[in-house]
């Protein structure tokens, strides 16, 4: 098994080709999303900016970002569900068309003849919109929460650019990552995921109650509000992130000519010797470690390949790039 590290130089900025690299510009944003007026304010800098401890206030940016950068006029989510961050988002994505470049030359696969599983898509949809509005990508999203489902349905039935483009599947197992969900002649060219970070609901609360205290909430309203939403399904499972990732290693080698590259965020970097032997294990071609950086906080996902050079070559000959 081939192994390699990917650590980014600048590690204050974002992908290159990320749209957000720049501050918010609040004034554009309001130009076009009117909505997000009533939560802009001046902070102690004297600049722009609004309450990201407010869930309305942070939706109603998502909402302004997803309209402005990205033409998704219609968006929204159910209460108390997950609201992500776009701009780190959007850097996965960014990534994941690097790794499906370098089994190509160096060029990046654009249009709708790339095909890419989203495990656990969730309520807001987030990585198929910016994937197929960035790169002209198809995706199937698979969740097992069936609000969420009904919520990313929505999302796809509201704006038309996403029609025809995404498709939204319901995960019948508990205990199903691919199974239940990939077809047995279907294929995809990536895999994306945002494992549930926590092992337990204890925990998760225990994450929200500290992720409040870092955004200055009062100990009453961490009692009472959960930042940025999340439901039980996108924040916690048992075993956590690394028991999720483990497993979706062990099914990826059920279906491992089925899909060119796989990948997950891994929030914990603790994990990474655990999977990285389940990889062994699993017997991997190909193994790389992307690291991400937005602000003060570092991510990363792992990507690994059962195909070899002479098969990813093979396997891109089905590609029809564009420049």
């Amino acid at each position: 098994m081939a192994q390699k590290e990917n650590n980014r130089s600048e590690k204050s900025e974002l992908h290159p080709r990320n749209k957000h690299r720049s501050r918010y510009n609040f004034k554009q944003l309001i130009g076009t999303s009117k909505e997000l007026k009533r939560f802009v304010f001046k902070n102690e800098h004297d600049d722009d900016s609004i309450d990201f401890a407010d869930q309305s206030a942070v939706k109603a940016l998502n909402r302004a970002l997803l309209k402005h950068f990205y033409d998704i006029p219609q968006w929204d989510i159910p209460k108390d569900y997950l609201c992500p961050p776009i701009p780190g988002r959007a850097d996965y994505i960014h990534y994941v068309a690097d790794l499906l470049g370098s089994s190509n030359k160096g060029k990046l696969p654009k249009g709708n003849n790339i095909k890419v599983l989203d495990i656990g898509v969730g309520a807001n949809c987030i990585y198929p919109i910016i994937g197929h509005q960035e790169y002209g990508w198809n995706f199937v999203g698979s969740e097992i929460d069936p609000l969420s489902v009904e919520s990313a349905k929505r999302i796809v039935d509201a704006n038309k650019s996403l029609q025809g483009a995404i498709e939204i599947r319901l995960q019948p197992s508990k205990m199903g990552i691919f199974r239940g969900i990939v077809g047995a002649k279907e294929k995809f060219d990536a895999v994306v995921c945002n494992p549930p970070f926590h092992a337990s609901l204890k925990e998760a609360e225990q994450g929200t109650r500290q992720k409040w205290r870092n955004l200055g909430g009062t100990e009453k309203e961490v009692k009472h509000v959960l930042n940025f939403g999340g439901n039980k399904a996108e924040l916690w499972c048992p075993g956590g992130e690394r028991a999720f990732v483990e497993q979706m290693i062990i099914q990826s080698a059920q279906i491992s000519n089925q899909c060119l590259w796989f990948t997950s965020l891994v929030s914990k970097s603790a994990n990474l010797k655990s999977i990285y032997s389940a990889l062994i294990k699993a017997k991997a071609f190909e193994v790389t470690t992307v690291q991400m950086n937005q602000g003060q906080k570092v991510s990363r996902f792992v990507a690994w390949t059962f195909h070899d050079e002479a098969a990813q070559a093979e396997w891109v000959k089905g590609w029809k790039v564009k420049a």
